[in-house]
């Protein structure tokens, strides 16, 4: 089921920091996943959600697998906006499309998909999303910015 319906993916802010970058200055690549977990984490409190209220009906959101493409560095003190979509939206799973930019030139640095399962916290075994946060997922995409990490 695809989710959003063409609405603007959430927007979450992130300046890049002296300990996210590598020997050669530029952010280390696995940085920019990180980046991208920070984005949905946001998007879920936007939306009124928290890991720790999932964790306690029996709910983790677990990464499955994912991809990502590089184009170009992040240094230190750039700003980023990091961006996150549901591409796909399944009984227990949500595929996001997710992008990384520099703010000040408005440059796509990395963009990627990840595929997000729903599991039982006391078992690891996947269950149903909850049907309020699929509804929330399907309603929100209204491109708010988050300004965390700043």
């Amino acid at each position: 089921m695809r989710a959003q319906n063409g609405l603007e993916p959430f927007a979450h802010r992130y300046r890049v920091y002296y300990e996210d970058t590598d020997a050669g200055g530029v952010v280390y690549y696995v940085n920019y996943l990180k980046f991208m977990e920070r984005a949905r984490t946001e998007w879920l409190r936007h939306m009124g959600f928290s890991q720790q209220i999932l964790a306690g009906e029996n709910l983790l959101l677990v990464v499955h697998s994912c991809e990502a493409r590089y184009h170009a560095p992040a240094r230190l003190d750039d700003e980023l906006r990091v961006t996150a979509q549901v591409l796909e939206l399944n009984r227990a799973s949500l595929r996001f499309s997710q992008q990384v930019w520099r703010e000040k030139d408005e440059t796509l640095l990395c963009e990627g998909q990840v595929l997000v399962a729903a599991v039982r916290a006391d078992t690891f075994k996947p269950r149903a999303l909850p049907p309020e946060l699929r509804d929330a997922y399907v309603a929100d995409g209204s491109g708010t910015q988050s300004n965390a990490g700043e």
